[in-house]
C-alpha cells in the first residue's frame, strides 16, 4: 500500500484521496517583433496547486475523527513548510486551505497546498540527458542558426567552436582545461552575436514605419525598404534564438565538475547515480564520503550531496 504523508501526518484509509492532479504550466516570455514574428523562451515550469479531499473516521486504534481533524489542522495552523510525498512524488509544500466540515461520526475535509519545490526524483533510465546531450545538442542548434544568418566571421567562429568541441571526448566530467578550450571560442561566438544583434536593431530602426511603407516617397523606394526590413527581421529571429543558445551552452559548460549539487532520489543505489552523475559507476564512493554512507544501496526518498568529481578515486573508499 502506497503512504501518504504531510509533515509527521499520515493518511489512512478514507482519509487517503482516490486521485490528486499534479504537473502545471510552463511560465514563458514572448517578445513580438515587427512583421508579427515572435521569439518565445521557456522560464520554467509553474507547477499548480496540489489539491485533494478525503474523510476523517475513528481509528482502529481509538483515535476519533475530530481528533485526526485537528491534528492536522495543528499543522495548518503553524503556517510552516512541510514536505508531503506518495508513491514516488516528493514536494515540499505550504497548506494554503484546509476545510473540515463536522459531521457527527465523520468529518469530511478539502486541503490545498501550494508547491515551494518540486523534489522528485528524476527518472534517470529514460529521460535525463546528460552533458554530452545537452551540450552537442546545443551546438548542432548553433550551428544551423549561425548559417542562416549568413555573416561570413560568424560561420568561421562557429567552425573554431566545432573543432574545439570535437576534440573533448566526452562533456561528463569533462577536465577544466577541456571545458576552458570549448568556453573560449563559445565566448568568441556569443560576442560576434551581440554585435551583429545590435546592427540589425540599427538597420529595423531606421525603416521609421512599421511595414516601412512611407508616403510620398516612390514605389521601387519603398520596397527596397520593405524588402531590407524583411530580412534584417528575419536574421534578428535567428540572431535572438542564437544568443539563448550560447548562452544556455556556457551555463551547462560551466556546471561540469565545478561545484557541490544537491539531488533528491526515491531509493535506488549509488552505483546508478555515479555512473549518471560521473560517467563511472565506480566514482560511487566520492558519493558515498560526501554524504557519510558506507552502503552503497538507498532506501526510501534520500537528499544527497553531490560533489565534484576528478576521477582518481578508483573506486576506493578511503577511511
Amino acid at each position: 500500500m502506497i503512504t501518504f504523508q504531510l509533515g509527521d501526518f499520515v493518511f489512512q484509509e478514507m482519509e487517503i484521496p482516490e486521485s490528486i492532479p499534479f504537473g502545471g504550466q510552463h511560465l514563458l516570455s514572448t517578445k513580438k517583433l515587427i512583421g508579427g514574428a515572435r521569439v518565445v523562451d521557456a522560464l520554467g515550469p509553474d507547477p499548480k496547486p496540489l489539491e485533494w479531499s478525503g474523510t476523517f473516521f475513528p481509528t482502529p486504534d481509538g483515535q476519533s475523527a475530530l481528533a485526526r481533524a485537528l491534528t492536522l489542522k495543528q499543522i495548518f495552523d503553524a503556517g510552516k513548510p512541510v514536505y508531503l510525498s506518495w508513491d514516488s512524488l516528493y514536494y515540499q509544500v505550504l497548506i494554503a486551505n484546509y476545510d473540515p466540515d463536522y459531521r457527527f461520526g465523520r468529518i469530511p475535509y478539502r486541503i490545498s497546498c501550494v508547491i515551494i519545490a518540486d523534489l522528485t526524483a528524476p527518472v534517470y533510465q529514460d529521460f535525463a540527458p546528460d552533458a554530452d546531450d545537452l551540450i552537442n545538442g546545443d551546438l548542432d542548434t548553433a550551428d544551423t542558426l549561425s548559417s542562416s544568418v549568413g555573416d561570413s566571421t560568424l560561420t568561421g567562429l562557429m567552425t573554431t567552436l566545432k573543432t574545439a568541441a570535437a576534440k573533448v571526448g566526452t562533456f561528463v566530467n569533462a577536465a577544466k582545461s577541456e571545458v576552458n578550450s570549448v568556453l573560449q571560442p563559445l565566448h568568441a561566438v556569443s560576442n560576434q552575436v551581440l554585435s551583429l544583434i545590435g546592427k540589425v536593431d540599427s538597420t529595423l530602426a531606421s525603416v521609421g514605419v512599421p511595414g516601412g511603407v512611407l508616403p510620398g516617397v516612390p514605389a521601387i523606394a519603398n520596397i527596397a525598404a520593405l524588402t531590407s526590413q524583411l530580412s534584417a527581421n528575419s536574421v534578428q529571429i535567428s540572431l535572438l534564438r542564437l544568443k539563448a543558445v550560447t548562452g544556455r551552452m556556457a551555463l551547462n559548460l560551466g556546471q561540469i565538475n565545478s561545484s557541490v549539487r544537491t539531488i533528491t532520489v526515491p531509493g535506488g543505489n549509488l552505483f546508478d547515480i555515479a555512473a549518471h552523475q560521473y560517467g563511472d559507476a565506480t566514482a560511487w564512493t566520492v558519493i558515498a564520503q560526501a554524504n557519510g554512507l558506507t552502503d552503497p544501496q538507498l532506501v526510501g526518498i534520500t537528499q544527497l550531496t553531490i560533489p565534484p568529481f576528478n576521477g582518481n578515486t578508483g573506486g576506493v573508499l578511503n577511511s
